[in-house]
C-alpha cells in the first residue's frame, strides 16, 4: 500500500510538473518594420504565387506565377527582374501556356503607410510569348498594392494591375487586362 501511494503521488507531481512547464505561443501576425526592410541596399526576393487575371479581348481567363527579386537603389526604391508562367484558358479556342520576362521598378509609398505596412506601386516592361507559337510580344504592366509585414523580414502581399500585350509591334492590335495577386517577399539586408 505505501508503494501504491508513493507512486500516486510521484505521478501526481510529475503531472502538476508537467503542466506548469507547458508554454502557449501565438503565431505573429505583423511586425512593427518602419523604413528598415526598404532602405537602400536591401534586397527583395519572392514572387507572386496566385495572380488571377482576365483579358479583355481575348476573353480568356489566366492564372500565373512570379517569381522577382530585386535591389533598393535608393530608400523605397527597387529595381529588379521578374519571370512569368502561367495558364490561360481561353474561350473560344485553345488553351495555352505562357511565359515571360521583364525588368521592373518599385516604389514604396512614404504616406498612408502604417508600422507594418506599405502601400506600393510597380511597373514592368518585358517579352512575353504563348505556347500557341505566336510572335514574342511587348508585355507592359502597372499595378499597385499593399505589403504587410508578419516578420522583420517577409511581408504578404497583395496587387490590383492591368496589363497590355501587343504581339507584332507593326500591327494596330494589342491585347489588355486586369489582374490580382497574392506573393510575399522576403527582404534580405544589404552591406552598409
Amino acid at each position: 500500500m505505501k508503494k501504491f501511494t508513493f507512486l500516486c503521488l510521484l505521478l501526481g507531481g510529475f503531472a502538476i510538473s508537467t503542466q506548469a512547464q507547458r508554454v502557449e505561443t501565438t503565431p505573429q501576425s505583423s511586425a512593427n518594420v518602419g523604413l528598415e526592410p526598404i532602405r537602400q541596399g536591401n534586397w527583395m526576393v519572392g514572387g507572386e504565387l496566385a495572380g488571377l487575371g482576365y483579358n479583355f479581348e481575348a476573353e480568356s481567363f489566366n492564372i500565373g506565377l512570379r517569381p522577382r527579386a530585386g535591389y533598393f537603389v535608393s530608400d523605397g526604391v527597387a529595381i529588379g527582374a521578374q519571370a512569368s508562367l502561367g495558364f490561360a484558358s481561353v474561350k473560344e479556342g485553345d488553351n495555352e501556356w505562357t511565359y515571360g520576362v521583364a525588368p521592373f521598378v518599385r516604389y514604396y509609398f512614404p504616406g498612408g503607410a502604417s508600422a507594418s505596412g506599405r502601400f506600393f506601386g510597380h511597373g514592368n516592361v518585358g517579352i512575353a510569348g504563348s505556347s500557341r507559337g505566336d510572335d514574342v510580344s511587348l508585355e507592359l504592366g502597372i499595378a499597385a498594392g499593399y505589403a504587410h509585414f508578419i516578420t522583420q523580414t517577409v511581408a504578404l502581399e497583395t496587387t490590383l494591375g492591368y496589363n497590355y500585350n501587343k504581339a507584332n509591334i507593326n500591327s494596330g492590335g494589342g491585347q489588355s487586362g486586369l489582374g490580382v495577386s497574392l506573393g510575399f517577399q522576403i527582404y534580405l539586408p544589404g552591406q552598409r
